[in-house]
């Protein structure tokens, strides 16, 4: 047994390891690549809630780009607002994004990030009982194909992130006609139905695939915490 591998046995023991940071090797280093490869200049965050995913963009992946994040969520839209409010590139928009131009009732969850406008599945309560729904709330959703002109302009290098717990389907029907002026796509993937009516891993794999889209990477999500079944992952999807 080499030093190196002691030692991260020793981490292992306290729930860490340390990994190499590279494309082959590391998610955030495989999405700082793509973006970079992709000339990336704008990201469309959409599923903010508070703005994880942007600070994770800016901090370590060392995005410069322009950020549009969208949350319909009023307490989580707050936060999000303030964060972004001291970068001049970063824009908060409190809709939600679907395949219509109107308004819903979301549920709330007792951890944000879980609320959804589909009922959820005793699979992710079992999961993570923090997530069970509190509340519901009206919210104003949209298409992108509505606002895409509002978020950039037409030579913009686009990456679409998509975390609206089983809305995804519904996110991408109503960005038909924005597809193919987006570059990479990243969304939630469920492998076990979380949400009813959401479309499984396999069903979106093939939406994609059909609308010119090939899978570029796969990221280990959302896991049941006392079995470490994995529930969700991210998929990573380039335009072929």
């Amino acid at each position: 047994m080499t030093i190196k591998h002691s030692l991260r046995k020793i981490l292992w023991n306290f729930g860490y390891d340390v990994v190499p940071f590279g494309p082959d090797r590391h998610y955030l280093a495989r999405r700082r690549h793509l973006i970079r490869q992709a000339a990336i200049d704008v990201v469309l965050d959409v599923g903010a809630n508070t703005g994880q995913f942007a600070t994770e963009l800016r901090e370590d992946i060392g995005f410069r780009g322009d950020i549009v994040s969208f949350e319909p969520l009023t307490s989580a839209f707050r936060v999000l607002e303030q964060r972004s409010g001291s970068d001049p590139k970063w824009r908060a928009v409190q809709c939600a994004l679907g395949d219509e131009d109107g308004t819903a009732e979301i549920q709330v969850a007792g951890n944000s990030y879980s609320s959804s406008l589909l009922k959820m599945l005793p699979a992710h309560i079992e999961a993570a009982p923090e997530s069970a729904y509190q509340g519901r709330e009206q919210i104003m959703t949209r298409r992108l194909d509505t606002i895409l002109e509002s978020c950039c302009d037409i030579n913009s290098n686009i990456y679409l992130k998509i975390d609206v717990q089983g809305f995804e389907r519904r996110v991408i029907k109503g960005a038909e006609a924005s597809l193919p002026r987006i570059k990479a796509i990243q969304l939630e993937m469920s492998l076990t139905p979380l949400y009813e009516g959401e479309s499984p891993f396999g069903e979106m794999h093939e939406l994609l695939q059909s609308r010119g889209f090939n899978l570029y990477s796969l990221e280990p999500g959302f896991a049941n915490r006392k079995t470490g079944q994995l529930l969700q992952v991210d998929g990573i999807y380039v335009r072929a």
